[in-house]
């Protein structure tokens, strides 16, 4: 069955690991076979592979784009999501998933299920700044009471001088 894709002016798509830039006005495109196709918004830089759960998606992306090399990438994206598990077990429903796709041999679907990762990693990482942030609230909290102690404290010393 062939995939139509709406093609906006200036948008871009990686098709087999070409970019391919609209340059012209809205098109649409219909491709006949099987082909390796992200969309702009679905690729990722290796720039932009910043944390663990990006580097997973580019590796993995990686593979898609370039099967010639898919062996050497399929290696770095097994070796990255076991690292995310192994820092993070609450993912590895997730990481079940996304290795259930690659078993299949669905790599796109699979790129698809790292969303949820990079989703998972987000919420972990906000969560714990937003841990991190009470935790440090606590103890400015009881480093004044104890200031405050130690004020009172003196004050009582300072009294009781003649």
């Amino acid at each position: 069955m062939p995939l139509k894709l709406e093609f906006k002016s200036g948008d871009k798509l990686m098709i087999n690991g070409a970019v391919i830039e609209n340059i012209g006005t809205n098109a649409k495109i219909l491709v006949h076979n099987e082909a390796a196709i992200l969309r702009n918004k679905e690729v990722l830089s290796k720039t932009d592979e910043a944390t663990p759960a990006a580097r997973v998606y580019f590796s993995l992306q990686c593979a898609y784009m370039f099967p010639d090399h898919a062996d050497d990438h399929m290696k770095t994206f097994g070796d990255h999501l076991n690292d995310y598990v192994q820092a993070c077990p609450s993912a590895k429903g997730i990481a079940q998933e996304i290795q259930n796709a690659v078993a299949d041999g669905k790599i796109y679907k699979a790129l698809k299920k790292t969303h949820n990762l990079i989703s998972h990693e987000a919420n972990v990482l906000q969560q714990f700044h937003h841990d991190l942030a009470s935790y440090v609230e606590q103890e400015h909290l009881e480093e004044d009471e104890n200031t405050g102690d130690e004020i009172e404290n003196v004050g009582e010393k300072n009294s009781k001088a003649p």
